[in-house]
């Protein structure tokens, strides 16, 4: 059984040697060829002096090059650190001194003209990826044997999560638990050798590494790389690439929905998308039904890739599906939900998901505090509020630590957003806590217009009114040109405006 992730590419590449796997812009490798550039390279990191272990900062881009190095590392048993490559130098700067790394692996476009200055904290400093690795589509011609001598509990990445400010909160995570992912991945998804799976989602997380990279090496598929994510460009993309399934983060399908539509939009090989959280009903319906595919929706985070989907054959709109199950070993995820009590709840009720699987993080990198916090007696407390459903499934309500208590009731951001964001003149929204005059919270909705729109507060809030009780209606709100997001593309609350600009709308203030 595949328990590490040398493991996964060495059965790949006997299982199909000839298989076409990794598919650039200008290149590809065969599941052969693709272990053999993977040893060469591992050897060149051993020869700089990286050894089991040791920690390599990597600057993440989604492109085969950084794909084939996540790989070499991990044969290795070097823990890769995969940071974003669009960083500034401040924050990679800081990411260097909090883990002190054997190495930076990056390349000139990151580094700029001083690659030792940007990598002051890395013990052996910089080394351009692109020179080490040569040219990838021609690199699996060495004589190198994948070395494989790496336990599955051995540490294989520390995963930095989405909008940490500061000091980054890193998820330590196994070679059993990204192998399991790929396993598990593909069987979930029904996909198989047949298929080509494509991503633009970072590789400095967990779905694209993971579900993608080794999710096709376990099931024998090829594997498209997208730099980024373009609207415009991604269904020729797929067209270019042959794929027939790709993984997505919600606002990726908004923007692909706001294309203009063209008669071609069904004219791909895509069939399948992989994505959460899960739209409404009516909107996924006639995404599906304009691009010609189905979309199967799931939730997982970086401290457990075993999460929820959608199970075979179901549809159950509008949840985050039942409880991920191994292909071959069967049940191995438990969840429960829990009240502010720590009480379980039943069908109808709302509280913390909570996970217990043997793919959990082993917790924060160097920090036992957070740790403790989260993993308590075998459970994963997620920090996401749920309702259990009669089906198995559940229903995402909102981060634990976004819920906001008003008028001393606790309201979701989550469910006033989607209220708002019926109204036609609403292209997105966010709805944060404000301070109070009085205690508690205030609400606030930031707002940001359709093309050609015109925002009319009072009437927005009249709209919302008519399908939220009183004490979850804003009562600030303000336009903005954008909502700012993390590298993930989640909406980054903490990097909206602050205070009350002149141009603010006070409903009460109106009244």
């Amino acid at each position: 059984m595949p328990d590490t992730v040398p493991e996964l590419l060495a059965l790949a590449a006997a299982r199909d040697p000839d298989g076409v796997w990794l598919r650039g812009e200008d290149a590809h490798l065969t599941f052969a060829s693709a272990a053999t550039a993977v040893a060469a390279l591992a050897s060149r990191f051993a020869d700089l002096g990286v050894r089991r272990g040791d920690l390599v900062v990597l600057t993440a881009r989604t492109t085969p090059p950084y794909a084939l190095c996540f790989l070499a590392l991990a044969s290795l048993g070097a823990v890769t650190v995969p940071t974003d490559p669009s960083a500034t130098s401040a924050e990679r700067t800081g990411l260097l001194a909090q883990v002190a790394p054997r190495l930076l692996v990056s390349d000139p476009a990151v580094l700029g003209a001083d690659p030792d200055g940007l990598a002051t904290g890395a013990q052996l400093g910089a080394v351009d990826l692109h020179e080490l690795l040569g040219d990838w589509g021609a690199a699996g011609t060495g004589t190198d044997s994948l070395r494989r001598d790496v336990a599955p509990d051995d540490l294989l990445v520390l995963i930095p999560t989405s909008g940490t400010t500061g000091r980054s909160k890193l998820v330590m995570q196994t070679h059993r638990a990204y192998a399991w992912a790929g396993e598990g991945f593909p069987w979930w998804m029904e996909l198989t050798s047949d298929d080509v799976m494509m991503t633009s989602l970072p590789l400095f997380h967990v779905n694209a590494p993971a579900y993608s990279v080794l999710g096709s090496l376990a099931c024998g598929a090829g594997l498209a790389l997208l730099p980024r994510f373009s609207a415009s460009g991604f269904l020729d993309s797929a067209r270019r690439h042959g794929a027939t399934q790709f993984n997505a983060i919600g606002a990726m399908l908004e923007m692909l929905a706001r294309q203009p539509p063209r008669e071609d939009d069904a004219d791909t090989p895509l069939r399948l998308c992989y994505t959460g959280p899960s739209p409404a009903q009516d909107w996924q319906e006639a995404f599906e039904s304009r691009f010609g595919l189905r979309v199967v929706c799931g939730y997982a985070m970086s401290e457990s890739p075993y999460g929820t989907i959608w199970r075979h054959g179901t549809r159950p709109f509008g949840t985050l599906g039942s409880l991920r199950q191994h292909p071959r070993l069967g049940t191995i995820n438990e969840g429960r939900v829990v009240d502010e009590d720590g009480a379980q709840v039943g069908v109808g009720g709302t509280g913390e998901l909570l996970l217990r699987n043997p793919v959990l993080t082993p917790g924060y990198w160097r920090m036992p505090d957070e740790t403790a916090h989260v993993l308590v007696d075998g459970w994963l407390h997620t920090g996401d509020l749920v309702t259990v459903n009669d089906d198995e499934t559940f229903t995402f309500v909102s981060r634990v630590k976004e819920v906001i208590r008003r008028r001393g009731l606790n309201l979701s951001p989550a469910q006033v957003e989607e209220a708002i964001g019926a109204h036609p003149s609403v292209r997105e929204c966010a709805v944060v806590a404000v301070p109070s005059e009085l205690t508690e919270d205030e609400v606030k909705a930031f707002v940001v217009a359709e093309d050609g729109a015109t925002l009319d507060f009072a009437e927005l809030r009249a709209f919302a009114a008519d399908r939220l009780s009183a004490f979850k209606v804003p009562r600030f709100w303000q336009a903005v040109d954008a909502l700012p997001r993390t590298p993930t593309a989640r909406v980054a609350k903490h990097q909206l405006p602050s205070g009350h600009p002149p141009e603010e709308y006070d409903a009460d203030a109106a009244d």
